[in-house]
């Protein structure tokens, strides 16, 4: 997940988790084509076996890493 993220917020304008929401994560995760060596179907088997909601997950993963935004060099520019 943290990789399907960073690659959203790479291709923003702002290139920034900032102002990422999760709704743009899921936009892209619909798209094949993006990201396309990101195994979805293994994130939502990990989601299932853990007992979370991947959707829930997606908002955790990007406050988790805006955290150390700055380290991962995905804060406005």
């Amino acid at each position: 997940m943290t990789g399907l993220v960073t690659a959203v917020a790479l291709v923003r304008p702002s290139r920034s988790l900032y102002d990422l929401e999760a709704s743009s994560v899921k936009k892209k995760w619909k798209d094949k084509a993006f990201a396309a060596g990101t195994d979805r179907g293994e994130m939502e088997r990990a989601a299932q076996d853990f007992g979370v909601d991947l959707w829930e997950t997606r908002w955790n993963v990007i406050t988790a890493m805006r955290r150390i935004a700055a380290e991962l060099d995905l804060v406005e520019i």
